[in-house]
């Protein structure tokens, strides 16, 4: 049975509490969210034109650091162009994310771009091969970001049922950790939602939920890098 978590709770992936073990040789890292619905313009017209409950579309993306002993992201990738002539930068790096979505390793990608947070289940996946991460990843951070939620006035105030979880090579889900929208996270447009870090030899998993109010997980980024 799966453990759901609380912040600052920290599991072994390998193993619960009853004894189960799980199979790591590739964990689905699953993150899901809602947008709370809000009322649309009310009154007659309202009424006649399709008034009531209207959902915004927000658009959120998981993103993974991959750090070293000393809490690093050691290859910041390369730049490239794109098709349209625009620099990229972190390009097969140890960050990945939407433009960057498969580590140059292979062993952990980005399957896609949920661009709406739309259906159930998990909006946007990161899939690791963790019994094959090379020793010099000591940890992986997990971090959602809503795409310019600056401008948009869009922020984790405003999510509901946001979670992550672990999902073992089974299919059997480890762990998961939710996190519903209140006023304390009003104006934050990212979290740092979770870590998976090597301790003695096997995998823990941390539910972390820190809010941040930036909405550019480059602003986190610059605390992770080598001066």
């Amino acid at each position: 049975m799966a453990i759901n978590l609380v912040k600052g709770q920290t599991i072994d992936l390998r193993k619960n509490d009853q004894g189960e073990e799980f199979d790591l040789s590739t964990v689905t890292i699953g993150l899901g969210w809602d947008v709370r619905q809000k009322k649309a313009e009310g009154g007659f017209f309202g009424k006649i034109f399709g008034g009531g409950q209207k959902e915004e579309e927000y658009d959120l993306d998981a993103v993974a650091f991959l750090l070293d002993n000393n809490g690093k992201v050691a290859n910041l990738g390369r730049t490239v162009q794109t098709r349209d002539g625009r620099s990229q930068g972190l390009y097969e790096g140890d960050v990945v994310f939407f433009n960057s979505m498969k580590h140059p390793s292979g062993h952990i990608w980005l399957t896609g771009d949920n661009r709406t947070g739309a259906g159930d289940g998990d909006d946007e996946q990161i899939i690791i091969k963790l019994d094959q991460m090379d020793q010099r990843y000591q940890k992986i951070l997990f971090m959602v970001t809503i795409y310019q939620g600056r401008t948009n006035n869009q922020h984790f105030g405003m999510i509901d049922n946001a979670f992550i979880r672990a999902v073992d090579a089974r299919g059997k889900e480890i762990a998961k950790f939710s996190l519903s929208g209140d006023s304390t996270y009003n104006g934050m447009c990212s979290m740092t939602f979770a870590e998976i870090y090597r301790k003695d030899g096997a995998w823990k998993f941390r539910a972390l939920g820190n809010p941040h109010p930036s909405d550019s997980f480059i602003d986190e980024l610059k605390t992770m890098v080598y001066s």
